[in-house]
């Protein structure tokens, strides 16, 4: 991982497990509930409705203060200007960067984690962290992205996350992750992470840590 500290801002990327998110942004800070703008696009093809799931669920069991935010609507990048963190959520990498190209927020988002907001982002919310979705099309939907002008991420990172690399989700069995690490190898700087580790990066520089899901 050739990552300077901070490079970029401070990132918590998650591939399924949320427990580093206790230890690297704690739910109460300086006596104050801290608060996560929360975005759903990688799922809102999918959802019956915005903001539903286990994601937004387990933040709020957590104790943080979550706030939605619909960047298919005006005014979001007010709200985002206002949270402690901004949390993407997983889903489909190409359908949620799409998303975030189309209103604009790709660019809201890159500013507020440069600076100095942090930025969490589970399994598409992870990939799209780096400089490439491309090596995503294996495991997503490229076809859910077709008004891409091309495959850049956010480039929050140099790095280029794969979720679930333990191959331990159905979806994605140790054979896909195999094919995505060796055909997409050789053009990006990939990030194997299983669904029980974290990467951060801040300004002690990157580094795998543990993310295991909480008891109860």
């Amino acid at each position: 991982m050739s990552e300077a500290p901070n490079p970029q801002g401070r990132l918590i990327l998650l591939s399924l497990g949320a427990g580093a998110l206790l230890e690297y942004l704690p739910p109460v800070t300086d006596g104050k509930q801290v608060s996560i703008g929360y975005l759903d696009e990688a799922q809102r093809h999918l959802l019956d409705a915005p903001f539903t799931g286990p994601e937004r669920d387990r933040l709020v069991r957590f104790g943080y203060n979550v706030i939605n935010v619909d960047i298919r609507r005006g005014g979001f990048a007010e709200i985002l200007a206002d949270v402690d963190a901004v949390y993407v959520s997983g889903g489909d990498t190409f359908a949620l960067m799409s998303g975030l190209t189309r209103s604009g927020a790709d660019s809201v988002i890159t500013d507020l984690v440069r600076s100095g907001t942090p930025y969490i982002g589970l399994s598409a919310g992870a990939m799209i962290a780096g400089p490439d979705i491309e090596p995503a099309a294996l495991m997503d939907d490229p076809g859910l992205g077709l008004d891409l002008a091309d495959f850049r991420g956010l480039g929050l990172t140099n790095t280029v996350v794969i979720p679930h690399a333990d191959g331990q989700l159905p979806p994605y069995p140790p054979e896909l992750i195999e094919r995505t690490l060796t055909e997409y190898g050789e053009r990006a700087t990939l990030l194997p992470l299983n669904d029980d580790q974290a990467f951060i990066v801040d300004d002690d520089g990157a580094r795998i840590v543990p993310s295991v899901e909480p008891a109860g």
